[in-house]
């Protein structure tokens, strides 16, 4: 067993116990191969990020399942981080669905002529979003602005513009289609 091994064995030894240096140090061993890996998977430098942090959370939250018998570190963050790349593109995959979902009802093809009423129902019910994820929305979809763009402008995490689009998604098609059944009845 070679020096490193040992010191890394001794910090997930104290990682375990629940000493948050030992979560700092392993953070600061393991993050950039974490990140790499979701990066590379992802292709998003936010989405890798959001992965990194996600990673590193439910390993402290998890951190009494860790059997050093079982797995290195690494290969023990790595399954974490498999886990959560996973989900970010079930994720990415819903978001898209809804936002297709959403498009469809409220832009139309260039053929199709302008449903004003539909346009006026979809305004208010972007009007009954929260302050925040509202905003967020009325940049991405008035203004075009990618969710960098919005981060930037609005200087929040790029994860939180996304958490808001994807959230605020939901509730328009819920409530879109409580109003589209109700215009049938």
């Amino acid at each position: 067993m070679t020096a490193h091994e040992e010191d890394t064995d001794d910090v997930a030894a104290r990682f375990v116990r629940g000493e948050e240096q030992a979560l700092a140090d392993l953070y600061q061993q393991f993050a950039p191969l974490v990140y790499t890996v979701a990066l590379r998977s992802l292709g998003d430098s936010s989405d890798a990020e959001d992965v990194l942090q996600q990673v590193f959370i439910a390993a402290w939250q998890g951190r009494q399942r860790y059997r050093p018998e079982r797995a290195s570190v690494a290969a023990w963050l790595l399954g974490i981080a498999r886990n959560k790349i996973v989900d970010a593109h079930a994720s990415r995959g819903r978001q898209r669905r809804i936002q297709s979902e959403v498009a469809s009802k409220s832009i139309g093809t260039a053929s199709e002529p302008v449903d004003v009423a539909q346009q006026l129902v979809i305004a208010d019910e972007l009007s009954r979003l929260a302050a925040e994820p509202q905003q967020v929305l009325r940049l991405a979809f008035y203004e075009d602005l990618t969710h960098m763009q919005i981060a930037e402008k609005l200087q929040m995490p790029p994860g939180t513009v996304k958490s808001h689009i994807h959230r605020s998604l939901i509730k328009l098609r819920n409530r879109m289609g409580v109003i589209a059944d109700a215009h049938r009845s």
